[in-house]
């Protein structure tokens, strides 16, 4: 027993040595080109001065500021359109006509950009915190309904005619079999939800907005100051894999009942 608790934690430390191999080779050549005047400081900072960068801004309490306000948009953004994206998954998945009324609606708005309907959205609800939590909610919206709507339909047949057989009424099929069985798919749609919850709301801040990690960005862009352009873009970077693994680690924990392939040892 230990000395498969001891195998599986040195499997562990090469799986993290490996992944930290390439991008600390990558900053170590960054720094090593930088001292050695091989780059423009005003364009491409070296580590070391977004470090320090990072610390200053930390320290003054503005960047803590900015992420505070961020985050609370993009999770308001998130709850919105990813809640409303579930539901509607669910009702078109389980309704062909409703697939057949709303889905082509929902696809054709699906494709439109962000960068497209952000100046609509400020001349409809100004610049305050209205438009922005929209815009975040209208990109978060869609992986969730997309997958959700997925997710159902890629039932397995066979469970609903094993459903009949048991004579499950309809709530216990849909809380026993189908839901259970989608699950995979809403996940996956969480995970791509939260993402472009990020992405838009860089759009949104960088539009129109006099607070945040975008509009820190976008101000550090007008004055030219490139290291507190990179400490934004490595916090979005941050944040949006802590929230991507924790969303991982939730559905690792409720779907260790799946019996998939994990890839191989080699």
């Amino acid at each position: 027993m230990k000395r498969r608790q001891r195998s599986r934690l040195s499997i562990q430390t090469v799986n993290l040595l490996l992944s930290l191999l390439l991008p600390v080779g990558l900053l170590a050549i960054w720094q090593i080109a930088g001292m050695m005047g091989k780059l423009n400081p005003t364009l491409l900072p070296t580590p070391g001065l977004i470090v320090e960068e990072f610390v200053h801004l930390t320290l003054s309490g503005e960047l803590v500021y900015h992420l505070g306000i961020s985050a609370r948009r993009a999770l308001l953004g998130f709850l919105l359109g990813g809640g409303l994206g579930l539901v509607v998954g669910l009702w078109v998945g389980f309704s062909y006509k409703t697939e057949r009324l709303i889905d082509p609606s929902l696809q054709m708005l699906r494709t439109l950009p962000h960068l497209a309907v952000a100046p609509l959205f400020i001349l409809w609800f100004g610049f305050d915190e209205t438009s922005k939590v929209l815009l975040i909610a209208k990109g978060a919206f869609f992986p969730l309904y997309v997958n959700t709507f997925l997710g159902i339909r890629s039932v397995d047949g066979k469970l609903f005619d094993v459903a009949r057989v048991l004579q499950f009424s309809r709530w216990q099929m849909i809380a026993k079999l189908v839901l259970p069985a989608s699950l995979p798919n809403i996940f996956l749609g969480v995970r791509l939800s939260i993402g472009v919850a990020w992405l838009g709301l860089v759009v949104a801040e960088m539009m129109g907005s006099s607070s945040g990690i975008g509009f820190l960005i976008n101000d550090a862009r007008y004055l030219m100051i490139t290291s507190v352009v990179f400490v934004g873009i490595i916090i979005f970077a941050a944040v949006g894999k802590l929230t991507d693994s924790l969303v991982k680690l939730l559905e690792k924990r409720l779907l260790n009942w799946q019996d998939s392939y994990k890839g191989g040892s080699k």
